[in-house]
């Protein structure tokens, strides 16, 4: 964390270590100043289930409080139905305290303004300007100083928000296997789905502090997987710890991750004249084979930058309503704010009740290219792009692919990570072309693949 505070999702490190109460009281002292909008700002809270979680939250909460701020706490709450509080109840700004998919020793903070989206980039900027110059901003006193109430049942307004937007869709007859990664979703999910009429088998929805994310949630979707084939149900869901994307299975145990869930919402809402400007925003990570399959229903893929926020700019800046990430993280426009594992799940069963097909032949619409990510941990993440040597390597491929397939370079926005991807026809050479780039970022910064 000394690079920078904010990444691509907040601020975030090891609890207690790199992200520490003071970083969180100076980040709630800094939000108060840059996002309050009166005298008495007001803002909501809600964290994942991690054991740290409460001790920043309360760091966050005193650093808000001493600026004067009214501070709600929703307790254990995922990052969707924080951001649909903030807009639905009128707050001044939301901050969600997970570290999403990492382990359990980490934590982040991450905030979204009164509109219930992410920060811009100039916005966490000034607030990370207040924190690191360690600027005096004057305090609260007597009477000014702000307060703090636990109203966990607030969120009930974001379960009736997309509860509503199933626009009557029942679900009775689906049989889901539901992984809640021990995370914030482990209640809303399950109550959710069995409210719309889904059978619902749950797996990781006990969280003890320290089992988020544990061999569980959309990184670790086997089990979740096994058990959608040995049940018959009809889909697998596997959430990540702050619930805001989710990895399906369809019901013979394979996987549909969010490009293909891009792929046949797509489809679906642009062959029922749905689909704004029949576009879908995906990312640079976004496969081909997306691009591919949307293209024979007349709908175009644009790509962003890495990150849902820059989904997120992207189709608002031109009034997009569907985008989204590989990794499952998918932002339907028209209905939410952020990426929503849950509404995002609740889609696709929609698609999967009014065609009658099952997920299997509905994923099976978009044929995937062979593609290569590998990782190469550095000491520093913001050289990278001045080194002659690596950018040379990266255009000499880029012309090697040329009409054929893609490379794309970048950093990671969260961990200390240059990540090298390639994509075409051919396995064995891409596997090729992206062991030598890593080998070059490897050999002149100091690091190993991951």
């Amino acid at each position: 964390m000394t690079e920078k505070l904010f990444g691509t999702d907040g601020v975030r490190g090891v609890a207690n270590t790199e992200l520490t109460p003071e970083m969180a009281l100076a980040l709630g002292v800094a939000a108060a100043k840059v996002l309050g909008t009166s005298h008495r700002p007001r803002f909501v809270i809600g964290r994942d289930t991690r054991v740290s979680g409460i001790m920043l939250e309360a760091a966050l909460s005193a650093g808000l409080c001493s600026m004067g701020a009214e501070v709600v706490s929703l307790g254990v709450a995922s990052t969707p139905a924080v951001a649909c509080t903030t807009r639905s109840e009128g707050f001044d700004a939301g901050a969600v305290i997970s570290a999403s998919h990492n382990p359990f020793a980490d934590n982040g903070i991450k905030f979204f303004g009164g509109d219930g989206f992410k920060l811009d980039d100039s916005i966490e900027a000034e607030i990370e300007a207040i924190v690191l110059n360690h600027k005096d901003v004057a305090r609260a006193s007597g009477m000014g100083v702000g307060s703090i109430s636990l109203i966990p049942e607030l969120a009930d307004h974001y379960v009736a928000h997309i509860e509503e937007a199933m626009d009557g869709t029942r679900l009775e007859g689906v049989s889901v296997i539901l992984d809640g990664s021990n995370g914030a979703n482990y209640r809303l999910g399950p109550r959710v789905l069995r409210d719309l009429g889904a059978e619902v088998e749950c797996i990781h929805c006990d969280p003890n502090g320290g089992n988020i994310n544990a061999q569980c949630g959309s990184l670790y979707p086997g089990e979740m997987q096994r058990l959608t084939v040995s049940r018959n149900a009809n889909i697998g869901l596997a959430f990540d710890g702050d619930a805001d994307r989710v990895i399906l299975s369809d019901e013979h145990g394979r996987l549909v991750d969010g490009d293909r869930v891009m792929m046949l919402v797509g489809k679906h809402l642009a062959r029922q004249g749905k689909l704004r400007h029949n576009t879908v925003v995906g990312t640079v990570m976004s496969n081909m084979g997306l691009e591919v399959a949307l293209r024979k229903d007349n709908v175009t893929l644009l790509r962003s930058q890495v990150g849902d926020r820059y989904v997120s700019e992207m189709m608002r800046k031109d009034g997009y309503s569907l985008g989204g990430e590989k990794s499952g993280h998918l932002i339907f426009g028209d209905i939410t704010t952020t990426g929503d594992g849950l509404l995002t799940a609740l889609e696709v069963l929609r698609v999967v009740k009014e065609t009658g097909r099952p997920l299997s032949d509905l994923a099976d619409e978009m044929t995937e290219y062979p593609q290569v990510l590998l990782g190469v941990r550095v000491r520093d993440r913001n050289t990278w792009a001045a080194d002659k040597e690596i950018q040379e390597a990266i255009r000499k491929s880029e012309q090697v692919l040329a009409g054929r397939g893609r490379i794309n370079v970048r950093a990671s926005g969260t961990e200390k990570l240059i990540r090298i991807m390639a994509e075409g026809p051919d396995q064995e050479e891409i596997d090729a072309i992206a062991s030598e780039i890593a080998s070059i970022v490897e050999r002149k910064m100091g690091a190993a693949k991951v």
